[in-house]
């Protein structure tokens, strides 16, 4: 991953990577460049993902520097 990707081209890239794992149709050694790249791209949407919550966090908090913090839900997003 030598440029930076943004989160949905990651995604996008690991999802195309385990639909090819998931084929069978690569070789040994295919297989396992894809399954690095698979790791990286893990790696890298993981560590977005918790930055963005740590920046969630600090904007949800009060002007006084408390934050509370609140179980995020799927029912959430429906109300």
């Amino acid at each position: 991953m030598a440029k930076k990707k943004s989160f949905e081209d990651a995604m996008e890239s690991l999802e195309n990577i385990v639909q090819e794992l998931e084929s069978g149709d690569l070789s040994l050694e295919r297989a396992m460049q894809r399954f690095e790249e698979g790791i990286k791209l893990s790696k890298y949407c993981s560590d977005k993902l918790d930055e963005t919550e740590k920046k969630i966090t600090l904007l949800t908090g009060t002007a006084d520097g408390n934050v509370s913090e609140t179980p995020f839900s799927k029912n959430d997003v429906n109300d």
